[in-house]
Protein backbone atom coordinates (compact mmCIF):
# COMPACT_ATOMS: atom_id res chain seq x y z
CA UNK A 1 0.00 0.00 0.00
CA UNK A 2 1.25 3.34 -1.19
CA UNK A 3 -0.49 6.35 -0.12
CA UNK A 4 0.71 9.82 -1.04
CA UNK A 5 -1.02 13.05 0.34
CA UNK A 6 -0.12 16.73 -1.15
CA UNK A 7 -0.52 19.19 1.43
CA UNK A 8 0.27 20.65 5.12
CA UNK A 9 1.41 17.63 6.73
CA UNK A 10 -0.89 18.89 10.08
CA UNK A 11 -3.95 18.68 7.98
CA UNK A 12 -2.99 15.43 6.39
CA UNK A 13 -2.22 13.33 9.50
CA UNK A 14 -5.61 13.41 10.90
CA UNK A 15 -6.42 11.15 8.16
CA UNK A 16 -4.22 8.19 9.28
CA UNK A 17 -5.57 6.32 12.70
CA UNK A 18 -4.54 6.16 16.07
CA UNK A 19 -1.21 4.04 16.14
CA UNK A 20 -1.91 2.34 12.88
CA UNK A 21 2.00 3.46 11.87
CA UNK A 22 4.99 0.92 12.87
CA UNK A 23 7.71 3.65 11.85
CA UNK A 24 8.67 6.70 10.70
CA UNK A 25 11.59 8.12 9.42
CA UNK A 26 11.61 12.24 8.10
CA UNK A 27 13.70 15.19 7.96
CA UNK A 28 11.94 18.23 8.66
CA UNK A 29 13.22 21.65 7.61
CA UNK A 30 16.42 22.40 9.39
CA UNK A 31 15.43 25.88 10.78
CA UNK A 32 15.58 28.30 7.57
CA UNK A 33 19.02 27.09 6.07
CA UNK A 34 17.48 26.31 2.69
CA UNK A 35 14.64 27.70 0.83
CA UNK A 36 12.13 25.41 -0.33
CA UNK A 37 10.23 27.06 -2.89
CA UNK A 38 8.92 30.01 -0.86
CA UNK A 39 7.66 28.23 1.88
CA UNK A 40 9.88 28.91 5.01
CA UNK A 41 7.49 30.91 6.23
CA UNK A 42 5.19 27.99 6.45
CA UNK A 43 7.37 25.94 8.78
CA UNK A 44 8.19 27.03 12.84
CA UNK A 45 8.46 26.32 16.49
CA UNK A 46 4.23 25.81 15.87
CA UNK A 47 4.38 22.98 13.14
CA UNK A 48 7.52 20.99 14.88
CA UNK A 49 5.50 20.97 18.11
CA UNK A 50 2.04 19.69 16.35
CA UNK A 51 4.09 16.97 14.28
CA UNK A 52 5.67 15.40 16.71
CA UNK A 53 2.29 15.78 19.11
CA UNK A 54 0.92 13.95 15.67
CA UNK A 55 3.16 11.22 15.40
CA UNK A 56 2.85 10.15 19.16
CA UNK A 57 -1.15 9.80 18.50
CA UNK A 58 -0.45 7.76 14.83
CA UNK A 59 2.55 5.64 15.96
CA UNK A 60 1.85 2.20 17.68
CA UNK A 61 2.95 0.87 21.34
CA UNK A 62 6.55 -0.35 20.06
CA UNK A 63 6.47 2.10 17.22
CA UNK A 64 9.97 4.29 16.22
CA UNK A 65 10.33 7.55 15.12
CA UNK A 66 13.82 8.14 13.17
CA UNK A 67 14.34 12.37 13.02
CA UNK A 68 17.14 13.23 11.41
CA UNK A 69 17.75 17.02 11.89
CA UNK A 70 20.83 19.57 12.63
CA UNK A 71 20.85 23.39 13.50
CA UNK A 72 21.80 26.47 11.87
CA UNK A 73 24.37 28.62 12.99
CA UNK A 74 23.39 32.23 13.93
CA UNK A 75 25.76 35.16 15.32
CA UNK A 76 28.15 31.91 16.29
CA UNK A 77 26.13 29.86 17.93
CA UNK A 78 24.43 26.99 17.17
CA UNK A 79 20.27 27.24 17.23
CA UNK A 80 19.79 24.22 19.55
CA UNK A 81 16.11 23.80 17.60
CA UNK A 82 17.22 20.16 17.17
CA UNK A 83 17.98 19.56 20.72
CA UNK A 84 14.51 21.22 21.37
CA UNK A 85 12.65 19.07 19.53
CA UNK A 86 13.90 16.00 20.86
CA UNK A 87 12.97 17.35 24.36
CA UNK A 88 9.81 18.24 23.01
CA UNK A 89 9.40 14.51 21.39
CA UNK A 90 10.12 13.02 25.12
CA UNK A 91 7.77 15.58 26.87
CA UNK A 92 5.30 13.96 24.80
CA UNK A 93 5.75 10.86 25.89
CA UNK A 94 8.20 8.95 23.48
CA UNK A 95 11.45 7.56 24.93
CA UNK A 96 14.65 8.68 23.49
CA UNK A 97 15.96 5.28 22.45
CA UNK A 98 19.17 6.70 20.48
CA UNK A 99 21.07 9.78 19.35
CA UNK A 100 22.58 8.65 16.49
CA UNK A 101 25.23 10.48 14.25
CA UNK A 102 25.19 10.86 10.69
CA UNK A 103 28.56 11.51 9.69
CA UNK A 104 28.21 12.81 5.87
CA UNK A 105 30.90 11.83 4.01
CA UNK A 106 31.33 14.56 1.67
CA UNK A 107 32.50 17.95 3.56
CA UNK A 108 30.53 20.69 4.24
CA UNK A 109 32.67 23.95 4.12
CA UNK A 110 33.06 26.14 6.73
CA UNK A 111 34.50 29.18 6.80
CA UNK A 112 35.40 29.25 11.33
CA UNK A 113 34.81 25.89 12.95
CA UNK A 114 35.96 22.45 11.94
CA UNK A 115 34.44 21.11 8.67
CA UNK A 116 30.44 19.99 9.53
CA UNK A 117 30.33 16.27 8.68
CA UNK A 118 27.94 15.93 11.82
CA UNK A 119 23.72 15.60 11.80
CA UNK A 120 21.90 14.04 14.35
CA UNK A 121 19.56 11.32 13.95
CA UNK A 122 17.05 11.01 17.08
CA UNK A 123 15.41 7.49 17.31
CA UNK A 124 12.19 7.85 19.47
CA UNK A 125 10.42 5.37 20.45
CA UNK A 126 6.89 4.20 22.05
CA UNK A 127 8.00 1.95 24.41
CA UNK A 128 10.13 -0.28 23.58
CA UNK A 129 11.13 -0.51 19.93
CA UNK A 130 9.77 -4.28 18.58
CA UNK A 131 11.61 -4.27 15.57
CA UNK A 132 15.55 -4.15 16.44
CA UNK A 133 16.87 -5.78 13.04
CA UNK A 134 20.78 -4.63 13.52
CA UNK A 135 22.77 -4.28 10.48
CA UNK A 136 26.13 -6.33 11.06
CA UNK A 137 28.81 -5.06 8.94
CA UNK A 138 31.11 -4.16 11.64
CA UNK A 139 34.70 -6.23 10.99
CA UNK A 140 35.56 -7.84 13.77
CA UNK A 141 39.00 -8.20 15.95
CA UNK A 142 39.91 -12.04 14.86
CA UNK A 143 36.69 -12.66 12.80
CA UNK A 144 36.19 -15.65 11.81
CA UNK A 145 38.97 -17.45 13.62
CA UNK A 146 38.62 -20.12 16.38
CA UNK A 147 39.76 -18.93 19.83
CA UNK A 148 39.07 -21.46 23.14
CA UNK A 149 36.19 -20.04 25.46
CA UNK A 150 36.71 -18.20 28.50
CA UNK A 151 35.70 -19.93 32.02
CA UNK A 152 34.09 -17.78 34.05
CA UNK A 153 36.02 -18.13 37.92
CA UNK A 154 34.86 -15.44 39.67
CA UNK A 155 32.92 -12.76 39.02
CA UNK A 156 35.38 -10.45 36.54
CA UNK A 157 38.11 -12.81 36.43
CA UNK A 158 38.10 -15.36 33.32
CA UNK A 159 40.22 -18.11 32.55
CA UNK A 160 41.14 -20.16 29.68
CA UNK A 161 38.57 -22.64 29.33
CA UNK A 162 38.05 -26.22 27.30
CA UNK A 163 36.40 -25.99 23.80
CA UNK A 164 36.60 -23.37 20.79
CA UNK A 165 34.17 -21.32 19.03
CA UNK A 166 34.48 -19.48 15.70
CA UNK A 167 33.72 -15.82 16.48
CA UNK A 168 31.40 -14.04 13.98
CA UNK A 169 33.72 -12.31 10.98
CA UNK A 170 31.16 -9.13 11.48
CA UNK A 171 29.45 -7.46 14.01
CA UNK A 172 26.75 -4.64 14.94
CA UNK A 173 27.95 -1.42 13.66
CA UNK A 174 28.11 1.35 15.65
CA UNK A 175 25.37 4.23 16.32
CA UNK A 176 27.50 6.45 13.75
CA UNK A 177 26.74 5.56 10.15
CA UNK A 178 29.50 7.52 7.89
CA UNK A 179 26.83 7.69 4.65
CA UNK A 180 28.11 9.95 1.69
CA UNK A 181 25.99 12.79 0.88
CA UNK A 182 25.41 11.48 -2.64
CA UNK A 183 24.89 13.21 -6.32
CA UNK A 184 21.55 14.83 -6.14
CA UNK A 185 19.52 14.45 -9.28
CA UNK A 186 16.04 16.07 -8.27
CA UNK A 187 15.02 19.48 -8.13
CA UNK A 188 14.79 19.20 -4.34
CA UNK A 189 17.34 21.29 -2.59
CA UNK A 190 17.87 18.69 0.04
CA UNK A 191 17.63 14.99 -0.66
CA UNK A 192 18.00 12.27 1.99
CA UNK A 193 20.85 9.26 0.76
CA UNK A 194 18.72 6.25 -0.25
CA UNK A 195 21.41 4.09 1.73
CA UNK A 196 20.44 6.54 4.73
CA UNK A 197 16.52 5.40 4.82
CA UNK A 198 16.85 2.27 3.55
CA UNK A 199 19.12 1.10 6.61
CA UNK A 200 16.95 2.77 8.85
CA UNK A 201 13.77 0.99 7.71
CA UNK A 202 15.63 -2.56 7.69
CA UNK A 203 16.52 -1.69 11.71
CA UNK A 204 13.30 -0.63 12.85
CA UNK A 205 10.50 -2.07 11.09
CA UNK A 206 10.06 -5.42 9.21
CA UNK A 207 8.26 -6.17 5.72
CA UNK A 208 4.53 -5.28 5.30
CA UNK A 209 4.68 -2.78 8.23
CA UNK A 210 3.02 1.08 7.53
CA UNK A 211 6.58 3.60 7.25
CA UNK A 212 5.18 7.45 7.21
CA UNK A 213 7.32 10.42 6.19
CA UNK A 214 5.65 13.66 6.91
CA UNK A 215 8.03 15.46 5.09
CA UNK A 216 7.98 13.80 1.87
CA UNK A 217 10.74 16.17 0.15
CA UNK A 218 11.59 13.78 -3.00
CA UNK A 219 10.43 10.75 -2.06
CA UNK A 220 13.56 8.83 -1.04
CA UNK A 221 11.86 7.30 2.18
CA UNK A 222 9.13 6.32 0.12
CA UNK A 223 11.72 4.52 -2.60
CA UNK A 224 13.22 2.99 -0.14
CA UNK A 225 10.31 1.59 1.89
CA UNK A 226 8.86 0.23 -1.61
CA UNK A 227 12.17 -1.40 -2.35
CA UNK A 228 11.60 -3.42 1.15
CA UNK A 229 8.39 -4.64 1.20
CA UNK A 230 6.94 -1.95 3.68
CA UNK A 231 3.46 -0.02 3.07
CA UNK A 232 4.20 3.84 2.87
CA UNK A 233 2.49 6.98 3.94
CA UNK A 234 4.08 10.11 2.80
CA UNK A 235 2.69 13.78 2.87
CA UNK A 236 4.73 16.70 1.28
CA UNK A 237 3.28 20.44 1.20
CA UNK A 238 4.94 21.38 -2.09
CA UNK A 239 3.30 20.52 -4.76
CA UNK A 240 6.40 20.73 -7.02
CA UNK A 241 7.93 18.88 -4.43
CA UNK A 242 5.21 15.97 -4.46
CA UNK A 243 5.08 14.95 -8.16
CA UNK A 244 9.19 14.84 -7.97
CA UNK A 245 8.08 12.05 -4.86
CA UNK A 246 5.32 10.62 -6.67
CA UNK A 247 7.00 10.01 -10.05
CA UNK A 248 10.52 8.34 -8.23
CA UNK A 249 8.02 6.17 -6.23
CA UNK A 250 6.15 5.08 -8.97
CA UNK A 251 8.79 4.34 -10.99
CA UNK A 252 10.31 1.79 -8.94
Amino acid sequence: MINLMQGDCLERMKEIPDGSVDMVITSPPYDDLRSYNGNNAEWGERVWKGVIENLYRVVGTGGVVVWVVADKTFKGSESLTSFKQAMHAVDCGFNLHDTMIWEKTGRVPTQDRYYNVVEYMFVFSKGKPKSMNFITDHKCVNGGRKQRKDKVINKGENKKGEGYFIRNEFGRRSNIWKIHIGKNTTEHPAVFPIELATDHIISWSNENDTVLDPFMGSGTSGVAAKNLNRNFIGIELDEEYFKIAQERIENV
